[in-house]
């Protein structure tokens, strides 16, 4: 589930994201970032040096079939850039040029499979990928396991920037909620792994799709019912990149709509450092 809801004020995002540039060369390189360190920068000779590349056909399901890539497998990669840190309990950001950012357990990107892919091996300079027809460079997240094809489960973020290890909680300090009621909290859960790839509450998220809580929290301006209608089946309201989600359980909306209502009540601003 990607919750994206362009026609509510929020952007559509299908896992996938604006357009970047299409330039992809040997001189790429990814940043790496460490509890808010100066970034390190690694091309793509000193992560081919850490975990060398092959080439790997797997399914994609951005493509819809098979397709093959000259890859490296990212666990080496991560062991090298953080040989000090105990990653498999760490929290991750993934974020990508655009805007697009992926919030990441470090057991998830270890649990094998996972591999920073830099040239695709059937269409030369790559080929466009998801309803914007992007350019997937310089690297692409990709899964190779059978039962890693699920998007919500296994992201696959491409023109990947960068890759930070830095605790959830200060990274986005003023997304969780801070009322202890239950739907809320189960909604935080929700839109902490589907919704905040694209979005921000609080200017914390992506940066796809606009803040849901600046200076107007989507609930504050958009009936409940619309809002569950659209995030059920937004093809009904207009054309663009958000699926429909069936999958969503009234009980899941129910949840979402709480985590909304809680942060409308939350609002923290950095511009000016007040609520």
């Amino acid at each position: 589930m990607k919750l994206a809801w362009w026609v509510l004020g929020l952007a559509a995002c299908s896992g996938g994201h604006a357009a970047p540039s299409p330039s992809v060369s040997a001189s790429a390189s990814l940043r790496l970032v460490e509890d808010g360190q100066p970034a390190r920068t690694w091309t793509l000779a000193d992560l081919q040096h850490a975990s060398p590349a092959a080439k790997i056909t797997v399914f994609d399901p951005y493509y819809q079939r098979r397709k093959t890539f000259s890859a490296m497998p990212l666990g080496p990669i991560l062991a090298a850039a953080f040989p000090s840190r105990k990653l498999a309990s760490e929290d991750l950001v993934l974020r990508a040029t655009d805007g697009y950012a992926v919030p990441i357990r470090g057991d998830r990107l270890l649990e094998g499979g996972a591999y920073l892919a830099f040239r695709d091996e059937e269409v030369p300079g790559w080929e466009p990928i998801g309803p914007q027809h992007a350019h997937p460079g310089p690297f692409y997240l990709i899964w190779s396991g059978a039962q890693q094809t699920d998007l919500t489960t296994h992201p696959r973020p491409w023109a990947l920037g960068s890759i930070e290890v830095v605790p959830f909680a200060k990274s986005y300090p003023h997304v969780a909620p801070l009322v202890a009621e239950t739907h809320a909290q189960r909604g935080f859960g929700l839109f902490r792994e589907h919704c905040l790839k694209c979005h921000a509450i609080n200017r914390e998220g992506g940066h796809v799709g606009p803040d849901l809580s600046l200076p107007h929290n989507i609930v504050e301006y958009r009936p409940e019912a619309e809002i569950r209608r659209y995030i059920r089946n937004p093809l009904a309201f207009r054309y663009g990149n958000m699926p429909p989600h069936p999958d969503l359980t009234d009980g899941d909306l129910d949840d979402l709509i709480a985590y909304l209502r809680a942060k409308s009540r939350e609002k923290y601003d950095p511009a000016d450092g007040k609520k």
